[in-house]
């Protein structure tokens, strides 16, 4: 997706960017959890494929909330998906984390190939759990379900 799609209010509303993914992927999960630890400023905020919310914000967005491979990032400047959401939320940390960005010279369809690939394999690869992750109670405010 581009920016100018339809924006969320649970990201336009609050100032923070919204990151909806796959609440039950060992993979997603570990990298809520490193979002958790170097998102220092708190502007992402979580909500899991399988929740209330996050489902209905896939939905908005044109985004089937059964496809596990889905992942959607909604901030002030619209939706985005795939390998440009991902690499909106890594500039997003700040400092070295911007040098990410670099990678836009690839072409999109490359990465988001790449990307496809691993969202495809990533329950063979890195596992599944039989349920979402709950936060810690110091997490809790940052998920939205």
């Amino acid at each position: 997706m581009k920016a100018g799609l339809k924006r969320s209010e649970a990201a336009a509303g609050t100032g923070s960017a919204v990151i909806v993914f796959d609440g039950v992927c060992a993979l997603c999960n570990r990298w809520v959890g490193f979002l958790l630890r170097f998102d220092r400023t708190g502007r992402y905020r979580f909500a899991a494929m399988q929740g209330t919310q996050g489902s209905a914000l896939l939905r908005a967005h044109g985004l089937d909330p059964q496809d596990p491979a889905s992942f959607l990032l909604i901030d002030a400047h619209g939706a985005w998906t795939d390998t440009d959401a991902i690499l909106r939320v890594l500039a997003g940390l700040g400092g070295a984390w911007r040098l990410s960005g670099a990678l836009r010279v690839l072409p999109r369809r490359w990465r988001d190939s790449a990307y496809r690939m691993l969202a495809r394999n990533r329950y063979r690869w890195f596992g599944r759990h039989d349920a979402c992750h709950l936060p810690t109670p110091e997490q809790a405010a940052r998920f939205l379900d």
